[in-house]
């Protein structure tokens, strides 16, 4: 446990794995892989394992990770495929079929209608043992074919319906990495690991055209435009996108440097001169590719490290003050408003220096590496450092020792704590995100600092992911705080300690309370503007019998008097044995406890009219009935709440809830506690306890308000 907890990722926005671009109505979805994620330009759920293919159909996404096929219909996962032993690597959308394929040269045929009850394949076909598939492809209008490609060099088509093997195309003595259907009809092409662009015409087994790159680097992706230009887009392990013309046989144009790394999917949009690219350099670009992209160079820089930290005046550019430190210095940083530059050497020590004072005033050692970055908390009370070895450390800059220390696998590059103090971002070697961490003691209950810090102890923790909804859990023994934790150290009676004479509120939404107060008008709008129509006649199940009238009579009229007197009876001591309401028995135990706080959170849950149904299920029927309490049990529910008033008022807590709740209380059992003498009492009390405390209330409103317009009237 440490006091920053693991949040989420971001600035991911794709990685080695191609994207899969469908197009619903008039807009297009790019569905792109993030380590264990997928993610529409959204995140979605996280994944065991690292994604190794993707397909997308409708509102499905289809995710294959080591030997597993996890089917997405939109964000929620609703079956995973498992019948692969070796790793998944290769996915085709087919119809209203997936086609996968593993490494070991298995591939299965699945369906996706009715997916929650099966989830067998329907069909398998085993490659040939020299034959290890490494881009597979359907050509437009050969029905159930598909071609896959091989890192061999050779091309196979298979039939998916009969299972069997058509053809065998030689290949080009070169590995293929990737295949594309072209707008032309039994036209393909094949891009080669040895930078050759091969355009050749399945039907007849015939090259119709041959490109190749300049630079010899293994052709990654190739697009056709469909825009009616004749063009074919390529792109490399090297970055580079080249557009070739395939009317006149020749390259047309080059975009260099288009990424910083291997490309990895192209894309033409459907009939739009338009053209999308991901790349390994976390990056999806889109471009005209009749224009070029100007990129800037990427300049670097040279700090040399020196042995002393000295400090200027910039108004007489003179210098102030020099401190021989004995190394070199790594990195600084100062904190203008307590007036400490904090320095990072090369002997891996943390020292800080008071500018003011001109003189060293800590020392902070326990680094094993070079530190990589240093920074001040806004209030300076603390200092973070960051080191190679993957280490964070937080040093009490008051106190002059380290309170907490977490490590993570991958060396931390720069971080930066924001200046609430509630997120710390971290960059690390090799990622191509920010990651983000929460300050567990600025959204927990806990203000001890000493309940998360781990003190001199460094405690392993995982990178956050890149979906907020999968926590990244600690590798130690120490669990993570969870919000039942959380909820705990609220009901710690260190936390209901409150500054005396100020009141607390009920931290529920305005309109919560207020239409307690307004609920008559509510339910005027509310009302329906036509009356209930009479049915015209029962339903068949309810035994009715004819009348001269028409109406419907549901038992005969001629019962006797004493029949109803007998069955009023027998109701009321059935209504006598029916179990209390919830309410009525959260009520009771507050009361006896004399802690009334689990009725009162019991209320704040209910909804406006429930309540106000509650407290009318009270009501009382023979007012004038001058007995007490103790002889009349349906007074009792109304005393107990005229007690918890008085508790809730006197202790002042959700105040405008309890006020809320008690003009609603009065409004419909006001009658009742003015008829009952045994009642009146607890009346008069409340009403003395409602105004001392509004006094005090008001009393504190009016000093505001005369502070306030004594500070709008001043001249400064």
């Amino acid at each position: 446990m440490g006091i920053f907890e693991p949040f989420r990722a971001i600035g991911y926005i794709t990685s080695t794995v191609p994207l899969s671009v469908q197009r619903l109505g008039t807009e297009t979805f790019v569905t792109v892989s993030v380590g264990k994620a997928w993610q529409i330009y959204n995140e979605s759920p996280q994944l065991p394992k690292k994604i190794r293919a993707l397909a997308s159909y409708r509102d499905y996404t289809f995710a294959a990770y080591g030997n597993d096929i996890a089917v997405f219909k939109r964000a929620h996962q609703v079956a995973t495929w498992s019948r692969h032993n070796a790793k998944v690597n290769l996915l085709l959308l087919f119809g209203e079929q997936i086609l996968s394929a593993d490494v070991d040269g298995n591939m299965f045929i699945w369906t996706f209608k009715g997916i929650q009850q099966n989830l067998a394949p329907v069909g398998h076909v085993m490659l040939e043992d020299k034959f290890s598939p490494s881009c597979i492809m359907h050509p437009d209008t050969y029905l159930n074919k598909v071609i896959l490609g091989s890192e061999e060099g050779s091309l196979q088509l298979w039939s998916i319906s009969t299972k069997k093997m058509l053809y065998e195309f030689q290949g080009w003595k070169s590995s293929i990495c990737c295949c594309v259907s072209s707008p032309a009809l039994d036209v393909i092409a094949v891009g080669c690991a040895d930078g050759t662009i091969h355009v050749h015409n399945i039907r007849y087994d015939e090259e119709i055209v041959r490109f190749s790159h300049s630079t010899r680097v293994a052709v990654t992706s190739l697009s056709f435009s469909t825009d009616g230009q004749p063009l074919l887009a390529s792109g490399g392990s090297s970055g580079v996108i080249s557009i070739w013309n395939l009317e006149k046989r020749r390259l047309q144009s080059v975009i260099r440097e288009a990424h910083d790394n291997s490309i990895i999917s192209l894309h033409f949009f459907a009939n739009e001169p338009v053209l999308m690219s991901s790349s390994a350099d976390n990056s999806i670009k889109r471009r005209n590719p009749n224009y070029t992209t100007l990129l800037l160079d990427k300049s670097s820089f040279q700090l040399t490290n020196v042995a002393l930290s000295s400090v200027w005046y910039f108004k007489d550019r003179g210098l102030k003050s020099r401190w021989e430190i004995g190394c070199a210095v790594a990195k600084i940083v100062y904190h203008r408003s307590n007036g400490l530059l904090a320095t990072a050497t090369d002997d891996f020590v943390i020292r800080l220096f008071d500018v003011v004072a001109l003189r060293m005033v800590r020392k902070f050692e326990g680094h094993i590496d070079r530190v990589t970055d240093l920074c001040f908390s806004k209030d300076g009370k603390c200092l973070l450092t960051s080191n190679m070895d993957g280490t964070l450390r937080i040093w009490d800059v008051i106190l002059a020792r380290q309170i907490d220390a977490i490590h993570v696998d991958v060396s931390v590059t720069a971080l930066s704590l924001s200046p609430n103090m509630d997120v710390l971002a971290t960059t690390h070697v090799d990622q191509n995100g920010v990651y983000l961490w929460v300050n567990q003691t600025m959204f927990s209950g806990s203000s001890n600092i000493d309940s998360y810090a781990s003190g001199k102890e460094v405690v392993n923790v995982k990178l956050p992911s890149v979906s907020s909804t999968e926590g990244s859990h600690k590798d130690s023994e120490n669990p993570c705080l969870n919000p039942i934790q959380f909820k705990d150290d609220f009901q710690n009676p260190h936390f209901q300690e409150k500054i005396p004479d100020l009141v607390t509120l009920s931290l529920l939404p305005k309109s919560q309370w207020q239409s307690l107060i307004n609920l008559d008008i509510i339910k005027v709008r509310n009302k329906p503007i036509e009356p209930p129509k009479k049915a015209e006649k029962a339903p068949f199940f309810l035994p009715s019998v004819p009348t001269l009238s028409g109406q419907i009579v549901f038992e005969p009229s001629d019962i006797s008097s004493e029949k109803k007197i007998a069955e009023g009876d027998k109701l009321e001591n059935r209504r006598s044995d029916l179990p209390h309401s919830q309410f009525l028995q959260l009520l009771r135990s507050s009361a006896e406890k004399k802690s009334f706080s689990a009725f009162t959170n019991y209320i704040k849950s209910l909804s406006s009219s429930t309540l106000d149904v509650e407290l009318r299920m009270l009501q009382i029927i023979d007012d004038d009935n001058e007995q007490g309490p103790d002889t009349r049990p349906d007074l009792f529910p109304i005393e107990l709440l005229l007690d918890y008033f008085i508790h809730e008022t006197s202790c002042r807590n959700n105040f405008e809830f309890i006020q809320a709740v008690m003009r609603l209380f009065l409004k419909i059992h006001g009658e009742t506690i003015r008829r009952q003498s045994s009642l009146q009492d607890k009346a008069k009390e409340l009403v003395e306890v409602q105004y001392a405390v509004w006094q005090r209330v008001d009393k504190l409103f009016q000093s505001s308000r005369c502070m306030i317009t004594f500070l709008s009237n001043s001249q400064f």
